[in-house]
């Protein structure tokens, strides 16, 4: 295969395994993108050119690819940022760039855990029409809204960035930023008083300790399992995703 002469990489990240591929894309020497979707208010230094916010779906994206030289998508969006995702694989397929998707593991249900499998977060809201409880709600701030329709619980809510409002009146705030470690949890949890972690299957490992440490407790979880997306070239590592450019018509260290 013809090696390209000037790659150039869209990455769509705002995710740690996104932020490892830039670090190692750049140390490459490829020519190369970082696209935020501008929901954090103070993402992450890159080092490569930086964009932030929408694209203006399928369609805007295929224009950006066009109208940018884009040559290679690399997907290191969230598991559960479904809409970005789909978007990519539609205008990709469109634009005829190669796609490929940076994910995580799942996470897997050991013996001793007590996990409760939701589809979906209107599942999951559902799932707290129960007696009050104190409930760490560990599912981003984008899906709050939708947890206030169950408002008699005690929610923990871990924030990246402190919310202006918030749409649950029950709630107690921490804002810190992954990774964690299972023994900061657990005496989070105690300190709450916490009965039920409810949780995104988002994988990795800067997440984990809440399910470590909920396990630890003996405490249940409800677990929203990832959306299902069309087929694609799926990676888990960053060493593969290079082979993957390298064998996409990349030359690496151009």
């Amino acid at each position: 295969m013809t090696n390209l002469l000037r790659p150039n990489v869209l990455i769509l990240g705002g995710t740690t395994e996104a932020n490892a591929l830039a670090k190692a894309v750049s140390e490459q020497g490829l020519a190369a993108i970082y696209s935020y979707a501008g929901r954090v208010e103070k993402p992450r230094p890159q080092p490569l050119p930086v964009r932030v916010g929408g694209f203006g779906g399928v369609q805007g994206l295929v224009t950006y690819i066009r109208d940018n030289g884009i040559s290679h998508v690399i997907d290191a969006t969230h598991p559960f940022a479904s809409q970005m995702s789909r978007n990519a694989i539609e205008a990709c397929r469109e634009a005829q760039t190669p796609l490929a998707a940076l994910t995580r593991p799942a996470w897997r249900a050991q013996s001793d855990d007590d996990w409760r499998h939701v589809p979906d977060i209107p599942a999951a809201v559902d799932a707290l029409n129960v007696e009050a409880k104190r409930v760490f709600l560990a599912v981003g701030r984008m899906h709050l809204e939708d947890f206030s329709t169950q408002p008699q619980h005690r929610y923990l809510l871990r924030l990246v960035d402190a919310p202006e409002e918030l749409p649950l009146p029950n709630a107690e705030v921490v804002v810190a930023r992954g990774p964690f470690a299972e023994a900061d949890d657990r005496a989070l949890m105690q300190r709450y008083e916490t009965q039920l972690v409810v949780s995104k299957n988002a994988g990795g490992t800067g997440a984990r300790a809440k399910l470590d440490a909920a396990r630890a407790l003996g405490l249940p979880v409800l677990m929203i399992d990832r959306p299902v997306l069309p087929e694609r070239t799926e990676l888990s590592t960053i060493a593969q995703v290079l082979d993957w450019l390298a064998h996409s018509g990349v030359n690496l260290g151009v």
